[in-house]
């Protein structure tokens, strides 16, 4: 086992892995790395509201990796991986449990040239970029559009967010979070009830993934598993599905 100290040593152990390259996040401070035969896990605290352990490779190296980090990171930390994996490692590492799976969607672009549903046909809709002052009407619309929504205007890691505005109405958001130097991450996609089913919240992933591709050469995103019609949504720009479940230790599941 060695530990990986460097943004070039993390892409070269991992193949340059989308998902381990986004929970590295440029190795900035806090963030630490480990390798094993052909098994990567990386330790980041506090990424997308949560401490998470990223790992990648075969299962008894990983297992010895996630090991490691827990001990060295301590037992807060939630490990996240391929579906395969972490139900290996739950089967090695019987104290975690795996307690939810989502899809990690992305795509290295380009963006597949294609209409934005009735924000493209209709005069009145505006999609760019929203300013630092108009945080409060993004907090509004996830306040009836997504409530438990992991970004949230103010947050750490939360950059920016672009919107769709319609007769002086923010109608869908999406946010630029928790990017790493080379995979922008999108998060906090919401729509308005009232105006679900008109592909507005696509039409502002476009945007903010157009954004993103160009820099830092990827984008992805995380959705529920279970929920379909986004993952239809973010399906059509190009994203491709890629189930990852989550694991934790029983005792600390806050």
């Amino acid at each position: 086992m060695r530990e990986l100290t460097s943004v070039d040593e993390v892409r070269s152990a991992s193949a340059d892995d989308a998902l381990i390259m986004w929970g590295a996040q440029g190795m900035k401070p806090g963030i630490r790395a480990w390798a094993a035969a052909d098994a990567v896990a990386v330790a980041a605290p506090g990424l997308f509201r949560r401490d998470r352990i990223i790992v990648l490779g075969d299962p008894a190296p990983a297992a010895a990796l996630v090991r490691h980090a827990l001990a060295e990171c301590g037992p807060t930390f939630r490990v996240l991986g391929d579906e395969h994996l972490v139900r290996a490692l739950t089967e090695r590492l019987p104290e975690l449990d795996s307690y939810v799976t989502f899809d990690w969607m992305d795509t290295g672009g380009p963006i597949p040239p294609g209409p934005d549903g009735a924000a493209a046909a209709d005069g009145r809709v505006t999609v760019r970029w929203l300013a630092p002052d108009e945080d409060p009407k993004v907090a509004d619309l996830l306040e009836v559009a997504s409530p438990t929504s992991w970004a949230q205007p103010g947050l750490p890691g939360v950059r920016r967010w672009a919107g769709a505005w319609r007769d002086g109405e923010l109608v869908a958001c999406a946010a630029d979070a928790w990017s790493a130097p080379t995979v922008g991450l999108i998060a906090g996609v919401a729509t308005a009830p009232a105006h679900r089913g008109r592909r507005y919240a696509e039409a502002v992933c476009r945007h903010v993934a157009t954004a993103l591709l160009a820099a830092h050469g990827r984008v992805a995103l995380m959705v529920d598993a279970d929920n379909h019609p986004p993952i239809r949504a973010y399906t059509r720009p190009g994203l491709t599905r890629r189930g990852i479940p989550a694991a934790r230790l029983p005792d600390h599941a806050v």
